[in-house]
């Protein structure tokens, strides 16, 4: 039994997450409470999990890490997001809309809920996959970025490390457009249940088995190469909650028998405070 365990952590969490909002919806909650408390739950289920199983015990964060995390997490995952999305509402989404633009038609808005939510999942990742390629070969993308691969060390919670401005350019491609076509908020809350959950998991410190689901979704097993320190190894696994673009862009990497080795950047005088990583993009190196 222990050795099917590692196998049944994801699913069981993706389930319980998404059963929750359903539940929630069902019972009447609000869209906005119904997933904010489903990501909540998430996330409490996956540090649980890491607590009980971890993968590797060199990976237990310290204070150092736990302090800038929960930083970003405040600032960066909590605060920001809805202040870019009242910008975007008011500079870029009411504008379109009293223009009637014929943007809403492109979306296929009759289709089932799930399917909707599958295909923003596949659309956003094809934007993001880009975005986070060119990070890794554009300088001053690179500079936002390396704060994300700062960490040496994969837990649930560096899975908030994002300098804002990265940030902000990642929701001018998972939210804007799709606020543009006039996508539904219950796609849009499916949406960023479905990233959250995942991305817990993608940096979490748990024992665990995908089996196939290794080529479907962005997994665990492979984000922790994206995180090696090694160039050859970090230039792989691009997508954020699947993997499909990999696989077809020639991005992928999996090796079936090694474990990743350090992690990190290789400039080892790289800021490990929030607010120096705030200023690190800016300085001089």
């Amino acid at each position: 039994m222990a050795r099917l365990l590692p196998s049944f952590h994801y699913p069981s969490v993706v389930v319980l997450a998404f059963g929750q909002f359903a539940l929630l919806r069902w019972l009447g909650v609000s869209l906005g409470l119904s997933t904010y408390s489903s990501i909540v739950t998430a996330a409490l289920a996956v540090a649980l999990l890491e607590h009980l199983y971890p993968s590797r015990a060199e990976w237990q964060p310290d204070h150092h890490d736990l302090r800038t995390d929960f930083s970003f997490l405040v600032a960066v995952q909590l605060a920001l997001p809805p202040l870019v999305g009242v910008m975007f509402a008011t500079l870029l989404v009411s504008p379109a809309q009293r223009l009637d633009l014929p943007l809403i038609h492109l979306w296929p808005h009759q289709w089932p809920l799930a399917v909707q939510t599958v295909l923003m999942v596949a659309a956003v990742d094809l934007l993001r996959y880009w975005l986070h390629r060119f990070a890794h070969q554009n300088d001053v993308l690179w500079r936002l970025h390396a704060v994300h691969h700062s960490v040496d060390r994969l837990y649930w919670l560096n899975t908030a490390r994002f300098h804002p401005l990265e940030k902000a350019l990642q929701m001018c491609l998972d939210s804007l457009p799709f606020l543009l076509l006039g996508v539904r908020p219950e796609v849009l809350s499916l949406y960023y249940l479905a990233y959250s959950t995942n991305g817990f998991f993608q940096h979490s410190n748990i024992a665990l088995r995908y089996g196939v689901l290794n080529y479907v979704v962005s997994s665990a097993e492979a984000h922790r190469w994206h995180h090696s320190r090694e160039p050859r190894e970090a230039n792989s696994n691009y997508g954020s909650t699947t993997i499909v673009w990999d696989l077809l862009f020639g991005t992928f990497w999996l090796p079936e028998t090694d474990r990743v080795g350090a992690l990190g950047l290789h400039d080892r005088r790289f800021p490990r405070s929030f607010w120096g990583q705030l200023r690190a993009p800016f300085e001089h190196r």
